[in-house]
């Protein structure tokens, strides 16, 4: 990395977490300290909600999947905006009425604590494991990319997000997260600048994203209904109605976004604009990734991706020859596609452009087939090595090819999202630690001084905890994936318990608590036959292991809001599991 580089990067760095810091505003209460006394407009809300949602992991990994896949992750938002609607119409007014500080507090007098404390216990471990891989999967590339040690990145993001919260609360979360998203989206935009002008002399922007088109990437809506398709436009409407619903309504990590705005009206804004905002964003990065497959059309690209990692691990003569000889063939055929593409730009709305396409279209296949056996060799000879390197296509093209400067604002972008998103998710799991467990059940006669200490302490443990969970995590599939999948093991059994709440007044605590428990054994059982199956390399059950993941969502729904209306006949009246 060039000086200048590194001197715009930790001066960004180093500014956001001062920033935080001053943000400190002598917290005298509880109130103060986890809802910023109660002073946030919609626009810092709706900033706040969008960059603790969207960690590094949407700014490092979701160019890479609209690079290989194209836009077709864009439908798992589609039901994002009834969902805003949705929370705004109902959960806002009651969390407001009840004057709550966690969105589980609600749970306690609508059914009873073993409830309420339940599913808090399920928010801690879904929310828990997720700020691990959010903190984990930008210190993972980054290390890899730069050269740098991996558990020091994730002790240096860790740290400063922890400093500035046990600092400024929840007051210093969201200012810092406002300036966060300013430098993010400023990066991001200057990226896209950057590769448009990249584009070859003679190619317009518009030919590029013809050729897009041509090449399948801006396919944005698959209409096919599948239970196994994770991305088309009814498990998007539908699994990510629910998702979103059970997200942005009843996680923590987003219901105290919200919960601080200084009046209903400015937390229901906050939502509708992260509604209007969101969709229009995620196409946004997904354009990048886009972009950044035209980039790669026309000039030259790594047969592997994540090469510094291979760089790292012993390899034979032999197993270097077959590599060197893969690279070769794959410069031959990238050869061939780059000049073919700049003759399809000339031969563009003429009689040749179908022949053109036709070619591309066989050297992509050709390309795939390549960078296949690349990575099988790599799989059988470094086991090591991770070989899905799609997380690694962007900041590739960010260290290789962005001008100097340039770079480090970009890396700047990364360590930003990692921090906002990281600072919300632990100052959300430390607030619901304490509030729903210690001042609800072990100390309940405390000063407003001594929670405010408490919460400090929480967030240091919690903070400790994500940095032990980042530093031993393994990699998963797709790093942007992989924190969608943990929510919805979790978030249909939470929201099913939130429903039956608001709609089904005659279902009493004792019946929705044993619901619950059910409803997620079933889901996770669920999702042990899918891994268990897929493992053992055996033929599925039916159809239990191909359900896609945003279909958890809606099952979880479904099984609480059943198993509450039939155990509800067994329990017409209250009983409380315990008080």
């Amino acid at each position: 990395m060039q000086p200048l580089d590194l001197i715009v990067l930790v001066g960004t760095l180093v500014f956001i977490i001062l920033y935080g810091i001053a943000k400190n505003n002598k917290h005298k209460d509880i109130d103060a300290y986890m809802r910023s006394g109660g002073e946030k407009k919609s626009w810092v809300i709706c900033l706040s909600i969008i960059a603790t949602q969207a960690s590094a992991i949407t700014f490092m990994s979701t160019p890479g999947q609209a690079y290989q896949s194209g836009m077709g992750f864009l439908q798992i938002y589609f039901g994002l905006p009834l969902a805003m609607i949705v929370i705004s119409a109902v959960f806002i007014p009651v969390f407001y009425r009840q004057n709550v500080y966690t969105a589980y507090e609600y749970l306690e007098g609508r059914f009873n604590l073993a409830t309420r404390q339940f599913i808090a216990f399920l928010f801690l471990i879904s929310r828990g494991l997720g700020v691990g891989l959010t903190l984990y999967a930008p210190a993972i590339i980054l290390s890899t990319i730069l050269g740098w040690n991996l558990n020091l990145l994730c002790l240096l993001i860790g740290f400063a997000v922890m400093f500035y919260i046990y600092i400024g609360g929840e007051k210093a979360v969201s200012q810092t997260q406002t300036l966060q998203m300013i430098v993010i989206l400023t990066g991001m935009a200057v990226a896209l600048v950057v590769l448009i002008q990249y584009l070859p002399v003679g190619v317009s922007m518009k030919d590029a994203i013809h050729l897009a088109g041509k090449m399948g990437k801006l396919k944005a809506v698959d209409t096919k209904f599948s239970l196994d398709g994770r991305y088309n436009i009814w498990s998007g409407l539908l699994g990510g109605f629910f998702l979103s619903l059970s997200y942005f309504g009843t996680d923590q990590s987003q219901v105290s976004r919200y919960l601080g705005g200084s009046s209903v009206k400015e937390s229901k804004l906050g939502l509708f604009y992260n509604g209007i905002v969101k969709i229009p964003m995620q196409f946004f990065i997904l354009f990048i990734g886009v972009m950044t497959y035209l980039f790669f059309m026309f000039h030259h690209s790594p047969v592997f991706f994540n090469n510094k990692a291979l760089e790292k691990v012993t390899l034979s003569a032999d197993v270097k020859q077959q590599l060197a000889d893969k690279e070769r063939e794959h410069e031959l055929i990238e050869s061939e596609r780059n000049k073919t593409a700049i003759e399809w730009a000339h031969a563009r709305n003429t009689a040749q452009e179908s022949f053109y396409t036709d070619s591309l279209q066989k050297f992509e296949q050709q390309d795939i087939q390549v960078r296949t056996d690349v990575k099988q060799i790599i799989a059988k000879n470094a086991p090591g090595v991770e070989t899905r390197d799609t997380d690694y296509v962007f900041l590739t093209f960010v260290l290789n090819h962005m001008p100097v400067g340039l770079i480090g604002l970009l890396l700047a972008v990364m360590f930003c999202a990692a921090m906002s998103s990281t600072a919300g998710q632990i100052s959300s799991l430390a607030s619901t630690t304490v509030i729903d467990y210690y001042k609800r059940s072990i100390n309940k006669n405390g000063s407003d001084k001594h929670y405010v200490n408490a919460s400090k302490v929480s967030t240091l443990i919690w903070g400790c905890i994500t940095i032990s969970f980042a530093v031993s995590a393994p990699l998963f599939d797709n790093l942007v994936q992989a924190v969608n999948i943990i929510g919805s093991l979790f978030y249909g059994t939470i929201l099913g318990v939130f429903i039956v709440a608001f709609f089904f007044k005659f279902v009493k605590g004792r019946a929705v608590f044993i619901a619950a428990i059910i409803s997620e054994a079933i889901i996770l059982s669920l999702f042990s036959v899918d891994k268990i199956t897929s493992y053992l390399g055996i033929q599925p059950i039916g159809v239990v292991s191909k359900i896609a993941y945003l279909w958890y969502n809606p099952i979880g729904v479904i099984l609480v809001v059943g198993f509450s209306c039939l155990f509800a006949l067994f329990y017409p009246k209250e009983r409380k599991v315990f008080s």
